[in-house]
Order: C-alpha cells, then sequence, then structure tokens
C-alpha cells in the first residue's frame, strides 16, 4: 500500500483534512508545521508551492487544497463509501465546490470587512454575502447530508466550512446549519480527529511554555 502522509497544522485548515483520513480510515503519517518556520522551508515548498497546509502525499501523488483532499481521499478509498456513485453525484460535487468557491471568498470577505459592494455583485463569483448564506441553509435544511440520505467527503468539506463560521461569527446562527453541524460533530471519526488535533495544540503549548 503507498505511503499516506498528511502535512497539516493543527490550527489551520489542516483540520479539514484530517477528519477527511479519519473518515477514510487508512493509516497515514502526520507531519506538523509551523507557520513561517517550516512551512516556508524548501522541503515543504517542494510539496506546496504556497507553503500553506494542508497537503497530502500519497505515493507519489501530492495533492493540496482542503477540497481536492477530500475528492481525492473519497476516489482513491472507495471502500470507505465517502462519494456517491457517479451517476448521482450532482449535489456532491454541486455543494463541494460552491463551498470552495463563493461560500469561502464571501466568509472570507465578510470577516475582514472586504465584501463587494451590492451594486458591484454581479461581477462578484459569490454575488452577495446573503446570497450565499441563502443558498446554503436551503443546501442543508430538510435533509439529512449535504448530498442526500448518506455521508460524503463533501460533508467533510461542507461541514468544516460551516462549523468554523458559526465558531467564529462568519455564518450566522441558524437551526438548519445547527442541526446539521451537530449531526457531523457526533460522527466518530470527527471525534477522533478532533482529539487529534486538540492533543496537538496542546502539546505545542506546552513546548512553547518550556522553551
Amino acid at each position: 500500500m503507498a505511503e499516506l502522509t498528511l502535512y497539516t497544522n493543527p490550527q489551520s485548515r489542516g483540520r479539514i483534512a484530517r477528519w477527511m483520513l479519519e473518515e477514510a480510515g487508512e493509516p497515514y503519517e502526520t507531519v506538523i508545521l509551523g507557520y513561517g518556520t517550516s512551512m516556508k522551508s524548501a522541503d515543504y515548498l517542494a510539496v506546496n508551492p504556497m507553503g500553506k497546509v494542508p497537503a497530502i502525499k500519497h505515493g507519489e501523488t501530492i495533492v493540496t487544497e482542503a477540497a481536492a483532499i477530500c475528492a481525492y481521499m473519497a476516489d482513491a478509498f472507495p471502500n470507505a463509501g465517502l462519494a456517491p456513485p457517479v451517476d448521482r453525484r450532482g449535489d456532491y460535487y454541486r455543494w463541494l465546490f460552491f463551498a470552495a468557491g463563493p461560500l469561502e471568498a464571501a466568509v472570507t470577505a465578510k470577516a475582514f470587512g472586504l465584501l463587494v459592494p451590492k451594486e458591484k455583485s454581479a461581477a462578484a463569483g459569490y454575488g452577495t454575502y446573503e446570497d450565499v448564506i441563502y443558498a446554503l441553509e436551503g443546501a442543508v435544511k430538510d435533509r439529512e447530508y449535504i448530498a442526500g440520505d448518506h455521508f460524503s467527503a463533501a460533508d467533510v468539506y461542507v461541514g468544516s466550512q460551516i462549523g468554523w463560521g458559526l465558531m467564529f461569527g462568519t455564518i450566522e446562527k441558524r437551526p438548519a446549519f445547527e442541526a446539521y453541524i451537530a449531526r457531523l460533530h457526533a460522527r466518530p471519526a470527527a471525534q477522533r480527529a478532533n482529539e487529534l488535533d486538540d492533543a496537538a495544540v496542546a502539546e505545542a503549548e506546552t513546548q512553547g511554555a518550556s522553551a
């Protein structure tokens, strides 16, 4: 079996990739990288020239960008059942890329006060922030998971975006969002991933205090 390595930082979008790897259930090695240090080293820039995490290496294959990692892992390990059959992937692809595109852009712009003025929203890929949230609410309301009745890699990515948005206040609390996130956070793989990353954060803090 090809070796699988996760490059991450527990205080980053690497938590999305960690969750996805735990859902896949395959053994993997974890490489923790520091901001401004090992994340910008020549060795890691050869993996991801952006010097950002997460990234994975599976044998000779390198994948960066959290949404791409989710999609790749679902395809690379089909026995985990993390992608719908090809003929039923409409919602799966739609919402995975919606979250990686309009949702990520709108939420980031809102967080930094950089939203496009409404009179110019037609030129922005996300339109308006309000449109994005309205569409997102409709996607998770009255359904178990984002692509139907079965959990998929798209839920890992979309759920992570919503979870962080609720935590940091960049997505307003709505019953549909909170119910969806509660279902996802109850998953054993999500809990394992959080425990691993929380432990890594605690270890880094301990080392920093003793340095």
